[in-house]
């Protein structure tokens, strides 16, 4: 990214503000409560509050500044040490920084609890500090859901990635070089860091068939076999700047029964039927209930949301289930999962997860999954 990117964003954020009559903004992300936006808005990884003023003026205080100086992109860029780690004492001085008078309206992360909230006020008691659910930080959540195209082309890329590694572990599981959950979970981690990747975009999913019943097995993977006789599941994303994908393959071998064969019929039906639904202006809600009612009409019900946008999170808006708001509509930029999955508990599960983007005119299918047949 670049300067001129974060410059954009920040102006937008600023826009947001005004609208809503506030005259400044903090967005932290420390290690006990995570927040991807500070990397969205100025290029900071981690360990750093952003504080934006209605003008678009931006102040960054990082726990590390050398890393700060060569990732973030603000006018101004200060030590959190010097304000003794303390964001009511950091934020204070940002506000100072910016000439910001007293009696502003200053917006506060909704994730603050409420005792940290009282350290604020009585730090800051000459402005009027704001925290709500739905305020100018849900602009950022609707901002960081419609893709750039800067953004847009870095998924390519990782999506590029991605499927290279599944064509890989496909075949290194087909040849039985890797037999272990263990096996394929640590494969996948060397090769996609051996391709320029952060790390995984989330620990990834590795249950053979003993344990392929769980929507999310746990431990994410053992010493136990995957590949083998049944179904297993792998489910994995890479992290490529910051950006994640998420990917669910099913693997498939030996005989089947009934049920099983019913299970893979019906998931791959739910994918095709969610994708051909998928286009700007459509409700989420739409989409989700298309493979809701197609698996309870067959007598099976989906444990778990049909899909989530992702980005810098692997689970950012808008939500693709049937608790999606009925007036959230799929927008160009946006960046979906498509995941649906069943679930027995003696006879494993199924899953078929890709990642989709919602175009001007539809919908393009940006990894490639499948359900493979050993």
């Amino acid at each position: 990214m670049t300067d001129a990117t974060f410059t954009a964003r920040q102006q937008a954020l600023a826009a947001a503000l005004r609208a809503r009559n506030l005259d400044a903004c903090m967005i932290s992300d420390f290690e006990h409560r995570r927040d991807a936006s500070v990397r969205y808005l100025c290029g900071q990884p981690s360990d750093a509050l952003l504080v934006v003023d209605a003008q678009g003026h931006s102040v960054l205080i990082a726990w590390d500044i050398n890393m700060a100086q060569r990732l973030g992109s603000a006018e101004h860029i200060l030590a959190y040490t010097d304000y003794g780690r303390k964001p009511q004492t950091a934020l204070k001085a940002a506000l100072e920084l910016l000439g910001i008078a007293q009696g502003a309206r200053i917006a506060l992360p909704p994730s603050t609890p409420y005792p940290d909230y009282i350290e604020y006020v009585a730090e800051l008691d000459a402005f009027d500090l704001v925290c709500e659910k739905s305020g100018v930080h849900e602009a950022i959540v609707a901002m960081r859901a419609r893709k750039d195209e800067v953004e847009i082309e870095r998924y390519r890329y990782a999506a590029r990635l991605t499927d290279e590694l599944m064509d890989m572990v496909e075949a290194e599981v087909r040849a039985e070089r890797l037999r272990t959950e263990t096996d394929v979970a640590l494969f996948l981690e060397r090769e996609a860091r051996l391709r320029g990747a952060e790390g995984m975009g989330f620990e990834t999913l590795a249950a053979g068939p003993t344990r392929s019943f769980g929507i999310h097995a746990f431990p994410t993977f053992t010493a136990g076999l995957f590949g083998t006789d049944g179904l297993s599941i792998l489910d994995f994303g890479i992290n490529i700047e910051g950006y994640t994908t998420d990917v669910t393959m099913t693997f498939v071998r030996g005989a089947l029964n009934e049920i099983q064969q019913k299970m893979l019929a019906l998931v791959r039906e739910a994918y095709d039927k969610a994708l051909a639904a998928c286009a700007p202006g459509v409700r989420v809600l739409d989409v989700a209930t298309v493979v809701d009612e197609l698996f309870k009409t067959a007598g099976w019900f989906m444990p778990h949301s049909l899909g989530h946008g992702i980005g810098l999170e692997a689970h950012e808006a808008p939500l693709v289930s049937m608790r999606a708001d009925p007036e959230s509509r799929l927008e160009p930029g946006h960046i979906i999962t498509l995941e649906p999955g069943l679930y027995h508990p003696d006879l494993g599960g199924v899953r078929l997860e890709n990642d989709v983007l919602i175009t001007e005119s539809g919908a393009e299918v940006l990894t490639h999954s499948r359900i493979v047949y050993l």
